[in-house]
């Protein structure tokens, strides 16, 4: 079912922040959709995808004025927690649980086809990241405390799961949130590394893991999304989504690889379920009581709106930055 929908979108500002001489506004923009948005790809400043609940899958070529809301056939009930796109016809969607599929579209989404099916109990997808059109990678939850890791080398036409006994271990209660679609992220050409949490939350780069100073000890807590900026930048958000407004360990920062970690003189406003790195010192970061910037890198988080979101990317090619939550709430970051 194809829905094609057009708007003239005033612009709505939220709040607004002024930090010496930089003000940044969000601006809604009316998606045309009331689904749970988890998914979203930022191809340019013009071409964004979206996807979420209720099989639902949505795009625009205009920078977010208009949206082709679709909802694919035969996955009416599916959870698409994340989108991988190149262009405004190929994208990869993933569906998360019992059975967990991956679709491919060429057709800008008219279309779809299954390219991975795995009907395993338990089988949970979390997050997918390419490094580029070619080569990518998903990660699900444990099964028998082995992290499930599956890949692609022909952008998401075929995937092949890691052999059981390369598989990451975990701890028992120590899983990933398919909160954003960025608790894995690329860190070179050929590598990526994942961040866990539930009762432990840790760095996953490797062979190494390494212990995060964010909460953890129940289901509902530990780290939700990494961003990475080089070799040795990265920053970590999370905490516990069951205690929206507690500020406690929600951040972390490593600027030598993960070897050592500080969190920030004035936190996230809350729990944060995706964070983006945006350019030079400044990052983003989204979560159920609103949106935070940091023009530090990480040091001090602003709290540049209260309006809900659960994922937050940058234009793979241009400057746009893009937010979205649930009831299909969009919103794109105007300077």
């Amino acid at each position: 079912m194809f829905i094609k929908i057009k708007f003239t979108i005033p612009v709505i500002v939220l709040l607004l922040i002024i930090t010496n001489t930089t003000a940044q506004t969000i601006q809604l923009l009316n998606s045309g959709t009331k689904a749970s948005i988890r998914g979203l790809s930022v191809v340019s400043d013009k071409v964004v995808w979206i996807s979420g609940s209720e099989g639902t899958v949505g795009k625009s070529t205009d920078g977010g004025v208009s949206w082709k809301i679709m909802q694919v056939k035969g996955f009416e009930k599916a959870d698409f927690r994340d989108i991988e796109a190149f262009d405004g016809k190929t994208a990869i969607l993933m569906a998360i649980a019992e059975p967990a599929y991956i679709l491919r579209t060429t057709d800008g989404g008219v279309t779809w086809q299954t390219v991975y099916e795995n009907k395993t109990k338990g089988m949970f997808l979390d997050a997918m990241e390419f490094w580029n059109e070619q080569s990518g990678i998903v990660i699900g939850d444990p099964i028998d405390n082995k992290v499930f890791i599956a890949r692609t080398f022909d952008g998401g036409k075929k995937w092949q799961e890691l052999p059981p006994q390369n598989y990451p271990v975990a701890d028992s209660g120590e899983a990933f949130f398919a909160s954003s679609g960025t608790n894995v992220r690329k860190l070179s050409k050929q590598e990526a590394l994942f961040i866990s949490g539930g009762t432990r939350t840790r760095l996953f780069i490797r062979d190494t893991k390494t212990d995060l100073p964010i909460v953890q000890g129940k289901a509902t807590t530990g780290a939700n999304s990494i961003a990475v900026k080089n070799s040795k930048t990265f920053i970590m958000v999370g905490g516990d989504f069951n205690a929206k407004e507690d500020t406690t360990k929600n951040c972390c920062i490593t600027n030598d690889g993960g070897k050592t970690f500080t969190t920030p003189a004035t936190s996230p406003h809350g729990y944060r379920s995706c964070v983006e790195y945006i350019n030079k010192f400044t990052w983003i970061s989204c979560g159920l009581t609103g949106v935070d910037i940091s023009y530090d890198e990480g040091k001090n988080w602003n709290w540049t709106s209260k309006e809900s979101f659960h994922v937050c990317r940058k234009a793979k090619k241009g400057k746009a930055v893009f937010f979205a939550g649930s009831g299909g709430r969009i919103g794109k970051l105007i300077d």
